[in-house]
C-alpha cells in the first residue's frame, strides 16, 4: 500500500510536517509495511517556509531588517535542500501581525525589509524565489522592496522618497539603473490568492487598507498615490500595471513584483504543488491523506486540500481528508476529487483541548479510516 500524505497545517495545533507523521502513525498501526509519502502542504501563505524546508531538508534563515515602521526586527526565509531555491513570506518583515493596532498606518509602513530578504537570499546564489505575499501592512506598491533592490524613486526635486504609501504622491521619477543586476538571472514566483487590481473601488487601498488602519479620507488618499504610481511606472517603463489582476495584492506589492521584477503570481497552493513535486509523489499510490484545521464550502476556492485532492483526481486516486471542524457547504467537494471527508475530534470538548490533542485525535482518525480499508 501507498499513501501520499499532504496536509496543510492545524493552525495552532500542529505543523503540516507533524499532521503528516500523525497520519502516518495511524497508517502503520494498520498497515506496518505501507509506503507513506510525506508532503506537507502549505497555500502560499504562513507555513509556507516552515512546510518547503522541511519537505527538502533544506534550512531556516534569519536575518536583521527594517520592519514596516522602518524598525530594526529579526525576519526569516527558508532555502531549500538543493540551495538554489529560497522561499520567503513578505509577513515576515512588512507584516500587520508586527505592528501593534494602534501603530499601524499604510501612509509611512514600507516593504523595504521585504527586499533586504530577496537580497540576502542573492548572496546565497540563489536562482529561483518563491514570495508569499499575504498578510501585508503595507500600501507603499512595492516601492520600499525595489528600493531596498537598489531602484531609485525621486520627487521632482531630485529627492529619494520617504517610506510608506503616503509619499507616492509626490514620485516624479524612477530611475533603475541601480537596480541589483543578479535580478535578472533569477526566476521570481509569487503566491497570490487574490485578484484584486491596484487602483479603483476593488483595487489595493478600498479592500485592504481599512484592516491596516485607514480611514476613508487615507484610503482615498492612499489610492490617489497608488493611480499616479501607476502612471509614472506606465511613462517611465512602458508598462500598464493599474488594473492587472493581482497587482493590489500585499498593497500593492503584487504590482511592484510584476512591473520591476518580471515575477509570475500564481495561486499558492498551485505553487506549492510544484515546488513539492507533489503531482510526481502520487505516481502509484493508492491512496493520498491530506486536510487542515477547517474544511468548509470556502474549501473550493483553492485552499489546500481542494488542490491536493485536484492532483488525486487526475489519477483517480482515492483522497481522504481529515479536519478539525466541517463547515458547511462541503458537499460539492464530494465532486471535486474528495472521497471522504473525516472530522478528527473523539467528543465534546473546548477549543483548548481539541487544540490539544489535535495529533492524538488525526492519528486515531487515520487508523480508523485504515481499518475500514483493511475490511474491503
Amino acid at each position: 500500500m501507498k499513501f501520499v500524505l499532504a496536509p496543510d497545517s492545524f493552525k495552532e495545533s500542529m505543523s503540516a510536517k507533524k499532521a503528516a507523521l500523525a497520519m502516518e502513525k495511524g497508517i502503520r498501526t494498520v498497515y506496518p509495511e505501507a509506503e507513506c509519502v510525506i508532503v506537507p502542504m502549505a497555500d502560499g501563505g504562513e507555513g509556507t517556509v516552515e512546510s518547503l524546508v522541511s519537505m527538502t531538508n533544506g534550512e531556516i534563515i534569519k536575518t536583521e531588517v527594517i520592519g514596516p515602521l522602518g524598525e530594526k526586527v529579526i525576519a526569516e526565509y527558508g532555502l531549500l535542500g538543493e540551495g538554489q531555491t529560497a522561499v520567503i513570506e513578505m509577513a515576515s518583515a512588512s507584516g500587520i501581525e508586527i505592528i501593534k493596532q494602534e501603530d499601524r498606518n499604510p501612509l509611512v509602513t514600507t516593504t523595504f525589509g521585504t527586499g533586504e530578504l530577496i537580497k540576502h537570499a542573492l548572496d546565497k546564489g540563489v536562482t529561483r524565489i518563491l514570495i508569499g505575499i499575504g498578510g501585508s501592512a503595507t500600501n507603499d506598491g512595492g516601492v520600499g522592496m525595489l528600493q531596498a533592490l537598489g531602484v531609485s524613486f525621486k520627487d521632482q526635486n531630485g529627492q529619494e522618497l520617504s517610506f510608506g504609501g503616503g509619499a507616492l504622491k509626490h514620485l516624479s521619477t524612477i530611475d533603475l539603473s541601480g537596480l541589483d543586476k543578479r535580478i535578472a538571472h533569477v526566476k521570481i514566483d509569487v503566491a497570490c490568492d487574490v485578484n484584486n487590481p491596484l487602483i479603483g473601488e476593488n483595487g489595493a487601498s478600498a479592500i485592504f487598507g481599512p484592516q491596516k488602519g485607514a480611514t476613508a479620507e487615507v484610503v482615498e488618499q492612499l489610492d490617489q498615490n497608488l493611480a499616479h504610481y501607476a502612471e509614472i511606472i506606465k511613462s517611465d517603463l512602458g508598462k500598464d500595471i493599474a488594473q492587472k489582476e493581482g497587482a493590489g495584492a500585499a498593497g500593492g506589492l503584487g504590482a511592484g513584483l510584476m512591473a520591476f521584477l518580471n515575477a509570475n503570481l500564481k495561486k499558492g497552493v498551485e505553487l506549492v504543488i510544484e515546488y513539492t513535486g507533489l503531482e510526481e509523489r502520487m505516481a502509484g499510490a493508492d491512496y493520498v491523506f491530506t486536510g487542515e484545521g477547517s474544511i468548509d464550502g470556502q474549501t473550493l476556492f483553492g485552499k489546500t486540500p481542494f488542490g491536493v485532492a485536484s492532483i488525486a483526481k487526475k489519477y483517480s486516486i482515492p483522497v481522504i481528508a481529515f479536519a478539525g471542524r466541517i463547515g458547511n457547504g462541503v458537499e460539492p467537494l464530494y465532486e471535486n476529487g474528495f472521497t471522504s471527508i473525516v472530522g478528527i475530534l473523539k467528543g465534546v470538548s473546548s477549543l483548548d483541548e481539541a487544540l490539544k490533542s489535535g495529533e492524538a485525535n488525526l492519528t486515531f482518525a487515520a487508523e480508523n479510516i485504515c481499518r475500514v480499508m483493511k475490511m474491503r
